[in-house]
């Protein structure tokens, strides 16, 4: 009996995959993709060739993670292939290699914290490949720092869209790109109504976090993005652990990575407290008076 609801699902996932699929053509024509001589036009390049970069270059974008100073580049990335990919990859590496998540707790929850939402610096990036002028040939530019984001691109904005309080109004959509920004609105991953900018506003509501804000002149959009005041509060505390797992004494007890974290509910509670006891110590980490005198050994 199970096999043969499996197999009746499998029909029909075949014939629906059959229902929805269409010639390149049929597609290419039905986003207006195609011009009155029956040439694919250069928005379908972009979106969906393989190698963007052979017909137009710096249709890619470079990330590069920066140390104590605008010249300090610790290490970079490229992403390449059509754009309409090129969205979701560099979302991904971002926010894996560059941009990783503090540790905070809310009683015995553990929470993921970010710099900056990830939704709002999708909407971001997505309206810098759509505003881009890609007869510059420059690629788009993420730079990340410990509490910052710079997002810049070789675009424009419509006139009347000059500064961040007025992308921030309501305002109509006016892409500069506006075949390239039709595939991204069927594709469903941008709006149609310049509510792009109001769903970054709700993002970064939700971190209790600052706007971006829009630097627009003739050298192209920069966007800067900072970290909300939550990931602020956890920067000391992790370098402070960072500097324990470091030590000398640390190192030679190879402390594991199951010790590691009853110290970082220990630092984060001394982080609104002067002291701590061993009783507290056993409750806020849920390990033996032993084991919690261990920790603070390590501590002091």
């Amino acid at each position: 009996m199970d096999g043969s609801v499996i197999k009746g699902e499998d029909s029909l996932q075949g014939a629906l995959r059959e229902e929805v699929s269409v010639e390149d053509t049929i597609l290419m024509d039905n986003l207006h993709l195609i011009d009155e001589d029956g040439y694919l036009i250069r928005a379908a390049m972009l979106a969906f060739y393989k190698d963007p970069e052979k017909w137009v270059t710096g249709s890619y974008i470079k990330i590069g993670y920066f140390g104590k100073s605008d010249s300090d580049l610790v290490y970079q990335d490229e992403v390449h292939g059509p754009l309409i990919e090129q969205v979701d990859k560099t979302v991904d590496l971002v926010y894996t290699k560059y941009m990783k998540a503090l540790i905070d707790y809310e009683g015995v929850q553990r929470i993921e914290q970010f710099m900056f939402h990830k939704d709002a610096f999708r909407e971001i990036l997505l309206n810098a490949i759509v505003h881009k002028d890609y007869s510059s040939y420059n690629p788009i530019q993420i730079s990340v720092y410990e509490d910052k984001i710079y997002i810049w691109n070789d675009g424009e904005m419509p006139p009347n869209l000059d500064s961040t309080d007025k992308l921030f109004m309501k305002h109509s959509s006016k892409p500069f790109n506006p075949k390239l920004a039709n595939v991204f609105f069927k594709s469903g991953m941008i709006e149609a109504w310049g509510r792009g900018f109001e769903k970054i506003r709700e993002a970064c509501a939700l971190y209790d976090g600052p706007l971006p804000e829009y630097e627009i002149n003739e050298a192209g959009i920069m966007v800067l993005c900072k970290a909300c005041d939550r990931y602020l509060e956890l920067i000391p505390a992790k370098k402070k652990v960072d500097s324990i797992i470091s030590d000398e004494r640390i190192m030679s007890g190879k402390m594991s990575e199951l010790r590691k974290e009853p110290i970082v509910k220990i630092v984060n509670y001394l982080k609104d407290n002067e002291e701590i006891t061993t009783a507290k110590g056993v409750e806020i980490t849920g390990k033996s008076e032993a084991q919690v005198r261990r920790y603070l050994k390590v501590l002091w």
